[in-house]
C-alpha cells in the first residue's frame, strides 16, 4: 500500500516517520510546495529506517504526480497557531490551503481515503470533503485521537498509572468546545469517577480543552509528536482493516440527532475508511454540550461561505 502525507512540516514529518516505523506499507510519500525539504526529511527518515528496522520507502516530492495511487492520503498542509491565535483565526487561509492540495491529490488517487489534520479540523474536514467530492465515509478528521490522548496524558500525570490501562473517549469539534465524557473513563475497567474527585476531573478536562494552546504558548507554535502519532494511528487502522473504535471527525447524517456536519464521535475504522459511527446513550447536559459544539462547527462553516462569497 501507499501512503501519501501532504505538507512537510513539524506534523507531516512526524506523521510519516510514525507510519513508517509501522512497517505496515510499501511507500511514504511527502510531498509539499517547499523544494528540497520533503526531500531532505524523506531522505533522513530513509537512513534512520536500518536503526528502527523497517522496510517502509520513504520518498519526498514537490510533485502531486508522485502522489498518484496513493491508498490513503493525511493532509496536514496549512498555517500552524501562533501565541494568541485560536483554531478559528486560521480559517479562510488554511480553507484555500486545503482545497488547493486536495484538488491536486484527488486527481491522481480517486479511491484513497483522506484523513484532515489541518486546523480548524472540522471545518477543514468538511472543505477536503466537498473538494474531493468523495463519499464520506472515505474522509475523516483527526480530532477526538489527539484530544483523549492529552485527556489520557494528564490523568496518567495526576494518578501515577499506566497510560495502557485508561479508556476514554472525547466528543464534538476539536477545541474549547470538546465533549469531555468522564463517565465513560475506565482504568483498567474501573470508573475514573471512582478514583478521582469530580473537582479534579474538572480540571484535567479544562486543562485538555486548552492542551493545544497551553503548547502553543510555551513553544510558539503548535504541536506536533502527538498529533502525528494520532494520525498514524488512524491510518493504521484503515490499513490493517482493524475494525478499531477511535473518536474522529466524522460526517453524521442523523446520529446524535445532528446532520450535515463533521464532529467528532467514536467511529470504526478499517480499509473502507469510516465503517461505522457508534452512538453513545449519552446524559441531556452531554446532548446539550455536543449540540453547542455542533453549533460552533456549523458557524464556522458559515463563516468561511460567506468569506468566500
Amino acid at each position: 500500500m501507499k501512503i501519501t502525507v501532504i505538507g512537510a512540516g513539524n506534523v507531516g514529518a512526524t506523521v510519516a516517520d510514525c507510519v513508517a516505523q509501522k512497517d505496515m506499507v510499501n511507500e511514504v510519500v511527502l510531498v509539499d510546495i517547499v523544494e528540497g525539504m520533503p526531500q531532505g526529511k524523506a531522505l533522513d527518515m530513509a537512513q534512520s529506517a536500518s536503526v528502527h528496522l523497517y522496510d517502509t520507502m520513504v520518498t519526498g516530492t514537490n510533485d502531486y504526480a508522485d502522489t498518484a495511487g496513493s491508498d490513503v492520503c493525511i493532509i496536514t498542509a496549512g498555517l500552524p497557531r501562533k501565541p494568541g491565535m485560536s483554531r478559528d483565526d486560521l480559517l479562510a487561509k488554511n480553507a484555500s490551503i486545503v482545497r488547493s492540495v486536495t484538488s491536486q491529490f484527488v486527481e491522481g488517487s480517486p479511491s484513497s481515503i483522506l484523513i484532515v489534520v489541518s486546523n480548524p479540523l472540522d471545518v477543514m474536514t468538511y472543505v477536503a470533503y466537498t473538494t474531493s467530492k468523495f463519499p464520506s465515509h472515505r474522509v475523516m478528521g483527526m480530532a477526538g485521537i489527539l484530544d483523549t490522548a492529552r485527556y489520557r496524558a494528564f490523568i496518567k500525570m495526576k494518578l501515577g498509572i499506566s497510560v495502557k490501562d485508561i479508556q476514554a473517549t472525547l466528543m464534538g469539534g476539536h477545541g474549547d468546545t470538546m465533549v469531555p465524557l468522564p463517565r465513560f473513563t475506565t482504568i483498567a475497567g474501573t470508573p475514573l469517577t471512582s478514583l478521582m474527585s469530580a473537582s479534579d476531573i474538572d480540571e484535567i478536562v479544562e486543562r485538555t480543552k486548552f492542551g493545544g494552546g497551553e503548547i502553543v504558548k510555551l513553544m510558539g507554535t503548535s504541536a506536533w509528536y502527538a498529533p502525528g502519532a494520532a494520525a498514524a494511528e488512524m491510518c493504521e487502522a484503515i490499513v490493517k482493516d482493524s475494525g478499531r473504535v477511535l473518536p474522529c471527525a466524522a460526517w453524521l447524517t442523523g446520529q446524535y440527532g445532528l446532520d450535515g456536519l463533521f464532529i467528532g464521535v467514536p467511529a470504526k475504522l478499517g480499509r473502507n475508511g469510516i465503517e461505522e459511527i457508534l452512538e453513545l446513550d449519552l446524559t441531556d447536559p452531554e446532548m446539550a454540550m455536543l449540540n453547542k459544539s455542533a453549533e460552533h462547527v456549523r458557524t464556522n462553516v458559515a463563516l468561511l461561505e460567506s468569506i468566500e462569497g
